[in-house]
């Protein structure tokens, strides 16, 4: 079963689940009239961390529906910040430098100071995600709440929800 999207930042977000399995996942559509910049970039990995920095600040802990996949939210961001530090010329260090996605994953195991720049763009994005999440928060919970009890949720009954919650806009 599929939730129409909200959009969120630069994205289009929506939480699937189907049949039994109850693991969320953030599907983002790009907004074709954005510039592809940096910011944008790192609003999208935002986006896509956005559902494990809620685990985070609701359960405490991150759940493991966020990894273990390579479809996976945290597999997908990650996959965009080694493009940002390998291929899209966003980098500091080397930004010239282009190395092609089967080479750039597999230098994280190899190049600790690529993978501390990709982990550094990770944090960064989360914390975008965790300020805009702690700013919702009572938005957060009642959404939560609600998904408890019906499970999914509709992109204009989230929208709802949070035009009706107290805070900044969404």
């Amino acid at each position: 079963m599929r939730s129409p999207s909200v959009t969120w930042g630069s994205q289009r977000s929506s939480r699937q689940a189907s049949g039994s399995e109850e693991w969320g996942k953030v599907v983002s559509r790009q907004c074709q009239h954005l510039p592809q910049t940096q910011d944008w970039l790192m609003r999208s990995i935002a986006c896509m961390l956005a559902g494990r920095t809620a685990e985070l600040l609701i359960f405490g802990e991150a759940v493991a529906g966020g990894g273990g996949y390579d479809d996976s939210d945290l597999a997908r961001a990650t996959e965009h910040a080694v493009a940002a530090e390998t291929r899209l010329g966003f980098s500091n260090h080397q930004p010239l430098l282009y190395r092609s996605l089967a080479v750039s994953i597999n230098e994280l195991s190899l190049d600790r100071q690529l993978a501390d720049r990709v982990n550094s763009r990770l944090m960064e994005a989360e914390a975008m995600a965790r300020s805009l999440l702690e700013n919702r928060r009572d938005a957060l919970v009642t959404i939560a709440t609600q998904l408890t009890d019906v499970r999914v949720m509709t992109g204009e009954e989230i929208t709802r929800l949070l035009i009706a919650s107290p805070g900044p806009p969404a």
